[in-house]
């Protein structure tokens, strides 16, 4: 069946001013004629409540009706001034009924103005107080009444044509897409249930529909009202919910529908354009995050801010971010071409690569550092160049340690000859007791970051999360492309766990962490529940067209099967945010980097793993 979303996208565009012949002129038609029933409403009931006034207080019932009639010309007049009669507000809606106590007011007001006339002709002063109030109650009343029947002409209306569905979700996200689809004629859903978990919402209705339980009631709603599908209706939901809820949706037969998460909403407000399908990303790294948007804008506005490994998904993403904080230059440096000219495109809309902000440099080549850094002299650093594909850098030992050592050494020496304030160095879950290449190197990476941080004025701090979503090279993306070319998805192994991230999440927590870190500690990003591949790579086969195999292939080497975000001697101390550990580091100075050995890569990957060890051991005996 298809859905009110595909069919919005389906409809061509209607250029601005232009009308499709019949159709919107009717419309209008129709906005006219129940806007005149409105205007006619109101002022019969001024008018029935001024007699009705005079008849209750004894006075003349003639002159009651020239006082109604002058009080309905009254709220035409003040109604049309204000907009009240114009359409701009929606029916019985909040700011409707504000707009219309403002306009009874003034009609009050006209007709305490003409008292003198009123008390002349019979009219008491009580009668014109005590009518205003019975007045403005008829028209809420009458409106409110108008809406509810609307609501119930359209549903029974589209009876045949609407699916019945469940809003899992009471709260603001569920009443807007609630009334979104009972205000939208085209609508091809049609809300019957709403489920929330919060015992505090339950017997509450929405626009006049019940809800009927907790999640734990979903198999007996759907079954009772015969929906077929189920909307989680909460932008704040996380990937754990949104499994759970998925996995019962499943197992009802139940197509499943979600809202995006908060940050990716306008402005906060639900629509029905909003509503699709249970993304991976959805299932695997989705987490509420609450940014301290005074404390990042204190430390990137008006600075001169240099990403390195800018065109990479960490790096694109970071620079993204960080130009909504109005830095005052945004300096992007990456050794592929191309890749910035994406990012630029991404964020100016062009791409004429005309821009010095843009640098062209390798952080292996420590002299082409430094004349960046003297050139731009950048008051914060985010370092997100790396090598990152655990097998290749097995093969290639001596690659990973001049990229992600030497590479970031070089980053680390140039930075403090300029007097950076605040270095990121962004690490990975791999660093945690390390056991590859990757792992080694970027460990090495965080011990050079406190080294320099303990020599340097600001805070220089490296970032520590997992797996990222939808980058370069990713596991998701290797399962797509296989899925894709008929299979069959390789895994490693059937109990292979990984943590995962949106680069939306990491990058944000990669940026707040600058705020808050300390000199030379390792900030370890929260990423949730690991989340077991095997599970993944089946849901991926289910939803081909065709059956895909899955194959174990086994650990490669260096892998683990289990990933640790914090090392066994490590401290889970959250001091400034809930989703942010603080964790010491040694220091490992750049003379030590003389002692590696690569005369061979198995004996590069020993000394690697042996200069780590030492370091680690070092910092044991000290504290």
């Amino acid at each position: 069946m298809k859905h009110d979303t595909d069919r919005e996208r389906s409809r061509p565009a209607q250029p601005r001013g232009l009308r499709t012949p019949g159709a919107t002129s009717l419309s209008d038609r129709t906005a006219s004629r129940n806007i005149g029933l409105r205007v006619l409403t109101d002022g019969l009931i001024w008018f029935l409540a001024m007699v009705g006034g005079a008849a209750t207080m004894g006075a003349s019932l003639s002159h009651g009706a020239v006082a109604g009639a002058a009080a309905a010309a009254m709220q035409l007049i003040f109604g049309a001034a204000t907009g009240l009669y114009r359409g701009r507000w929606r029916l019985a809606s909040f700011d409707e009924v504000v707009a219309l106590a403002v306009v009874v007011g003034a009609v009050s007001a006209g007709l305490a103005a003409i008292r003198v006339v009123a008390d002349a002709v019979g009219v008491t002063v009580a009668i014109s107080v005590l009518a205003p109030f019975a007045a403005f109650s008829f028209m809420v009343f009458a409106r409110g009444v108008r809406r509810y029947w609307n609501q119930r002409l359209r549903r029974r209306e589209n009876t045949f044509e609407q699916e019945p569905i469940v809003v899992f979700g009471a709260g603001d996200g569920g009443a807007q897409i609630v009334r979104a689809m009972l205000g939208n004629s085209r609508s091809t859903y049609v809300p019957v249930a709403l489920l929330d978990d919060d015992p505090a919402k339950q017997n509450l209705r929405i626009q006049g529909v019940p809800v009927l339980g907790g999640r734990d009631d979903l198999a007996r709603v759907t079954r009772s009202a015969g929906c077929s599908v189920l909307v989680i209706a909460i932008p704040t939901a996380g990937s754990r919910t949104i499994r759970a809820l998925s996995a019962q949706a499943e197992e009802l037969g139940l197509d499943v529908r979600v809202l995006p998460p908060t940050q990716e909403l306008v402005d906060g407000i639900v629509s029905l354009s909003d509503l699709r399908e249970v993304s991976e990303e959805d299932l695997l790294g989705r987490r509420m995050i609450d940014t301290d948007l005074d404390a990042i804008a204190s430390y990137l506005t008006g600075q001169c801010v240099l990403v390195t490994g800018a065109g990479g998904s960490i790096g694109s993403e970071l620079c993204r971010q960080i130009a909504r904080f109005g830095p005052r230059k945004l300096v992007m440096l990456d050794r592929d071409e191309s890749a910035l000219h994406g990012v630029q495109l991404s964020l100016e809309g062009r791409a004429l690569l005309d821009d010095r902000n843009l640098v062209v440099a390798d952080i292996r080549d420590g002299d082409r550092l430094d004349e960046v850094f003297e050139e731009h002299s950048p008051g914060v650093v985010f370092h997100a160049a790396a090598l990152k594909h655990l097998p290749l850098l097995e093969m290639y030992a001596e690659e990973g340690w001049k990229t992600n050592v030497l590479g970031t050494n070089n980053v680390l020496r140039s930075a403090a000859r300029v007097g950076v304030a605040h270095f990121v160095n962004v690490s990975t879950d791999k660093a945690a007791d390390p056991t590859s290449v990757l792992g080694y190197t970027k460990r090495l990476a965080e011990q050079l970051t406190s080294w320099y941080a303990n020599r340097s004025r600001g805070d220089w701090v490296s970032v520590r999360f997992g797996n990222v979503l939808g980058s370069r090279g990713s596991m998701l993306e290797a399962f797509r492309a296989q899925v894709d070319g008929g299979g069959p998805i390789t895994v490693t192994h059937p109990d292979v766990t990984r943590f995962f991230m949106t680069p939306q999440e990491a990058c944000e927590l990669v940026i707040q962490a600058g705020a808050v870190g300390h000199r030379g500690e390792a900030l370890v990003l929260d990423m949730g529940e690991p989340v077991r591949i095997l599970d993944v790579a089946q849901r991926l086969a289910a939803s081909a067209s065709e059956p895909i195999d899955i194959v174990f292939t086994g650990l490669r080497p260096g892998e683990k099967l289990h990933e640790d975000l914090i090392s066994r001697d490590e401290l889970d101390i959250r001091r400034a945010h809930p989703l942010i550990s603080h964790v010491g580091v040694p220091a490992l100075g750049p003379i030590q980097l003389g002692l590696f050995d690569n005369s061979s890569n198995s004996i590069a990957r020993e000394s690697m793993r042996r200069l780590c060890v030492e370091s680690d051991a070092t910092a044991v005996l000290v504290l």
